[in-house]
């Protein structure tokens, strides 16, 4: 079953189509990348898919379900920008978001012991956010997102601005309730690499799907890779008849896809000492799909 469908999806506002006919779906336990640049229409179908926002028409389903109070409680939401009370502590700000929906102290208790050792909460619980790293402050909104065990995790941008350590405890934070929880996530991003990992990518622009695909599918069908050549003379890249260019103390030649770099390895050996293959990244992709670069 799919956690997330949506058909025929509009959304205007007078005369500016925001979202404009788009259709997919997110299957049960997926990981999911929603791409695109500010105004293509990400958050205004995230609103949507919240009841936060009457669509303009078309069909959107969580869990085989129109929405409806019950089913927005299948959500858990991680903005970009922290909602949590700078002057409470952790836990107080869990214990209000606990008790919006129904959550006696015993099932509030319950759930933090299942979150705690996932999102390691016991060494900031007490701590007040205000004085929280950037890495532990978005523990604690994951943390907050779940707390009533939602079914389906949407993160909103949740790196934007976090230096690249943080990013990746976040990362390895969201693997771990993946692993652990099998819960459904759904991920809005600038950074285009985040979403190599995604089960399942659509991109979006002006409103519009431009791509819907296995990022390596994506890739394959976009981007190209390249192999990169190090401790070798210009002159003797120049005998392989193939445009390259010098990038630091290398030269890398740019290639159709990873089969063509095997065969140049095979009829050039000695050539080939010292080289790193490249597949081509997602922002290629993106950048090929939409014109735009990734991150803005």
């Amino acid at each position: 079953m799919n956690s997330i469908e949506i058909r025929h999806l509009k959304k205007y506002y007078g005369e500016v189509k925001a979202v404009d006919d788009i259709s997919f779906s997110v299957g049960e336990g997926e990981f999911f990348a929603f791409l695109g640049v500010n105004g293509a229409g990400k958050s205004t179908t995230i609103s949507v898919l919240c009841g936060k926002t009457e669509k303009t028409d078309g069909v959107v389903r969580i869990g085989g379900r129109e929405i409806d109070s019950d089913t927005k409680r299948m959500l858990g939401v991680v903005f970009q920008e922290s909602v949590l009370d700078k002057s409470l502590s952790v836990l107080e700000n869990l214990s209000c978001r606990a008790a919006l929906y129904g959550m006696d102290k015993t099932a509030l208790e319950k759930r933090l012991s299942e979150l705690s050792p996932l999102l390691s909460l016991g060494e900031i619980l007490k701590r007040p956010v205000g004085k929280l790293s950037g890495g532990q402050k978005r523990r604690a909104d994951i943390a907050r997102a779940l707390i009533h065990s939602p079914r389906i995790l949407i993160l909103d941008e949740p790196t934007t601005g976090l230096d690249p350590k943080t990013r990746k405890q976040v990362w390895d934070t969201v693997g771990k309730l993946r692993k652990m929880q099998h819960i459904t996530v759904f991920l809005t991003t600038h950074y285009m690499e985040e979403a190599a990992d995604a089960d399942h990518v659509v991109i979006l622009d002006g409103g519009k799907i431009k791509a819907d695909d296995t990022p390596l599918d994506l890739k394959n069908r976009y981007a190209f890779d390249a192999i990169t050549l190090y401790h070798v003379g210009e002159a003797a890249l120049k005998n392989l008849s193939l445009p390259y260019e010098r990038v630091g103390e290398g030269f890398r030649i740019r290639l159709k896809d990873t089969s063509e770099a095997t065969e140049l390895i095979l009829k050039h050996p000695t050539l080939f000492s010292d080289y790193e293959v490249k597949k081509g990244g997602m922002d290629e992709v993106f950048l090929a799909v939409t014109g735009k670069k990734g991150e803005v």
